[in-house]
């Protein structure tokens, strides 16, 4: 067996894969069954550079289960329509599948079967797809201090840049791991030429650009937004992370806890004759965001309460806009034992539970303890547009808190808080 036909049978956890010309005729029975809730699969993500944290619940057994040579699977995705850029990855490898009655389809193909109904009118007529995802992010230690194009500097490879966000789910986050802090950005002041050096020194050892930054001490039940072209070196939290559907990065720092990261990653999303451009390099860098005096006042978030009722309350964990465009967003919602409430959004999103067990819709949620890597799971649903339009019943009928996140797409909200608006 080949591994992309490995692949395939274990990311729809081992059921018949209903191919995209094939979907209309059960996508629309489980919206039918459901109305208009998606039930998606775990999707796993290896990083060859990476050292997995161990805390997205996967079984100590499988964490190379997608081969040493890939590396550990430090990520899971969600809701996602968009494909990882790993090196030799396999066939579905980033892509969300749904399952119903036994079969298994791509979350990206039922999108473009019937995108106005899963996605909205506005969206899909804009984007013509579901442009965001989200993901755990899980490290052992931090990681090199990078960036992620903007949408201008990814287009010339023909990529789409990325904006993303952080917050910190405490059910994730059992223990610190090494490193839990985050360099952002550089110390105002920081010349060009002193970022410079730092490159030009990428083969002498390591480079010396965390010298350039500030590292700020991470807090569970918080976040972060990071435009594109900001530099940022993620520690050793778990991080769930709503963001652009794009994987384009470049990595400016070299040696990461003795781990030396190749000139090839700080350049594959740019132009090949600009590989050894200096200038044209550091130019991807949002200057003025990096040196920002005001950094944290401008980019970090703390929950705030966006509605609430008898044993529930529903917090904006992800808010704010990048360059006065709202992208994507998220809530956490949190139902008492016993209690229920009605979830009903402008727009689709994709939940993930991270604690308790309940029922989302005509849906059964259970947060698992521990998961074997190919086994389904009753945590992670897509609620389509239509869905999240009629209004979707949440109940708790455990005996801890029921927790769930979910992000959304662009433009879904009509008002929302600014960055800084949890200090009203």
């Amino acid at each position: 067996m080949s591994l992309f036909e490995k692949k395939d049978m274990v990311s729809s956890q081992s059921l018949p894969v209903t191919q995209s010309d094939n979907v209309r005729q059960i996508l629309d029975r489980a919206m039918d069954a459901t109305g208009g809730l998606l039930r998606l699969t775990p999707t796993w993500v290896p990083r060859s550079f990476l050292h997995p944290g161990k805390r997205i619940r996967l079984h100590p057994d499988d964490y190379y289960a997608m081969g040493a040579e890939r590396g550990g699977i430090d990520e899971r995705w969600f809701g996602s329509t968009t494909e990882c850029a790993n090196e030799n990855r396999e066939s579905t490898e980033g892509l969300s599948f749904c399952r119903f009655e036994g079969e298994a389809f791509l979350l990206r193909d039922a999108v473009d079967e019937c995108g106005a109904a899963l996605i909205g009118a506005q969206m899909w007529g804009k984007y013509k797809k579901w442009p965001v995802y989200s993901k755990f992010f899980d490290n052992m230690g931090p990681i090199p201090h990078h960036m992620h194009q903007s949408f201008d500097d990814a287009a010339l490879v023909g990529q789409e840049g990325k904006p993303e966000s952080y917050y910190f789910p405490p059910q994730y986050n059992n223990c610190d791991n090494n490193f839990p802090h985050t360099f952002m950005g550089l110390e105002p002041g920081t010349t060009k030429a002193e970022l410079r050096k730092c490159l030009e020194n990428w083969s002498k050892g390591e480079n010396g650009i965390l010298d350039l930054s500030k590292a700020y001490r991470l807090k569970r039940g918080t976040g972060w937004l990071i435009p594109p072209g900001v530099l940022h070196a993620p520690g050793s939290l778990c991080t769930y992370e709503p963001q652009w559907g794009s994987d384009v990065f470049g990595m400016f720092q070299n040696i990461v806890e003795g781990r030396y990261v190749p000139w090839s990653l700080l350049v594959k999303d740019m132009p090949e004759e600009k590989h050894q451009d200096l200038d044209f390099i550091i130019g991807q860098l949002d200057w003025e965001k990096n040196v920002d005096p005001n950094f944290k006042d401008n980019n970090y978030l703390e929950p705030i309460v966006a509605d609430q009722g008898p044993g529930w309350c529903d917090r904006w964990i992800v808010y704010g806009t990048v360059d006065g465009e709202q992208l994507f967003t998220a809530r956490e919602l949190t139902v008492e034992p016993g209690c229920k409430c009605v979830l009903k959004d402008p727009g689709a999103s994709s939940w993930i539970t991270v604690q308790g067990k309940g029922r989302l819709g005509a849906l059964d949620l259970q947060t698992p303890v521990i998961m074997r890597y190919g086994q389904l799971s009753e945590d992670e649903v897509f609620i389509t547009h239509h869905a999240a339009s009629a209004g979707v019943e949440v109940e708790n009928n455990g005996s801890e808190p029921l927790v769930g996140l979910r992000y959304f797409g662009p433009s879904t909200w009509d008002e929302l808080p600014a960055v800084g608006g949890h200090k009203a």
